[in-house]
């Protein structure tokens, strides 16, 4: 009885190894739980290419946009735990949504292993390019002379670009008026419009409209200005406290096996080492400066516990 129990151990064995050697052997979904058009689908769509080369599959991309990223986070942490479903998010979901949300429908820390790190890139303030607003000092003067009346959109509430306005608000002390979208898509739409003044939005999702004349860039929300857009301030130069970047990371749920956790990591280090690959992403305007695995979970720890003090600060609470 022994001898058949140690055999049957050794198949059980044999045969989980033979499954993590022919990871994957069927087509991975990517699931971005934001609308087409922004900064995590750009990436999404620039690294599949070179992911399912990785690993010898192919890569199929599943926006499940609505509620700020959770209905598609909250898809991925509840399914399958075998990698064939992943998540490559922004920090906006995964770090500030749990503050934002009474009950976003998932925890980032334990739901999640955090596999890589891509890149960050700074929010864009934009106008039409026949607005009279050319500068920082513009917008505040203006806000000054019509408190509450000067609006900006955002891709939605909570998300950074909404929090943001929030954040020169209180260094400002003016009154900007936030208007929340569906995504980034159609808050640029009504800018180009004129239906709107002002917009932050992702230098990704904003660069081919301020490269070819339709939008204005008045400031950027990273620390210092961008190597890609030298031309255009940093608003922390005016008010250092306003900095927020967007970044994006690749998420497996909780549950995945360790060695099918290594897969992805491996394949994701090949891709963002390729020189083809990382022209790419920074003609897109990100910084990618990376990350150790080693401190993947400290950076959204970090994350976490920023944004819950200035959604707090805002005031900002969603169901």
């Amino acid at each position: 009885m022994k001898l058949m129990f140690k055999i049957i151990l050794i198949w059980l064995a044999l045969i989980n190894s033979c499954f993590a050697q022919t990871y994957p052997n069927r087509p991975i979904i990517l699931v971005v739980p934001q609308a087409a058009a922004g900064t995590n689908d750009i990436v999404a769509r620039l690294i599949a290419p070179a992911l399912g080369e990785a690993l010898k599959t192919s890569i199929v991309i599943e926006n499940r946009p609505g509620a700020g990223g959770n209905i598609g986070t909250q898809s991925v942490g509840k399914g399958p735990k075998d990698g064939y479903t992943l998540l490559l998010t922004i920090n906006s979901a995964q770090a500030i949504n749990p503050a934002l949300y009474k009950n976003p429908g998932f925890d980032p820390i334990n739901d999640f292993v955090f596999l890589s790190y891509i890149g960050s890139t700074p929010y864009v303030l934009v106008t039409p390019p026949n607005s009279p607003l050319k500068t920082m000092a513009d917008v505040v003067a203006s806000a000054k002379k019509r408190p509450g009346e000067l609006s900006y959109a955002s891709a939605g509430n909570g998300t950074i670009s909404h929090l943001l306005g929030a954040m020169i608000n209180t260094s400002a002390n003016v009154e900007l008026q936030h208007i929340p979208y569906k995504g980034v898509s159609p808050a640029i739409n009504d800018v180009l419009g004129a239906q709107v003044p002002l917009a932050f939005a992702s230098l990704p999702s904003a660069l081919t409209y301020i490269r070819s004349g339709k939008l204005n860039a008045i400031a950027m929300s990273s620390p210092k200005r961008s190597l890609l857009a030298p031309e255009i301030p940093a608003i922390a130069e005016t008010y250092p406290d306003c900095v927020g970047e967007v970044w994006v990371g690749l998420f497996a749920p909780t549950g995945v096996s360790p060695d099918i956790a290594r897969t992805l990591q491996s394949a994701m280090e090949k891709v963002l080492s390729q020189a083809d690959v990382r022209e790419k992403l920074a003609a897109q305007g990100l910084d990618l400066t990376p990350v150790p695995s080693s401190q993947l979970n400290a950076k959204l720890k970090d994350e976490i516990n920023k944004w819950k003090k200035i959604v707090k600060d805002s005031g900002a609470q969603l169901d």
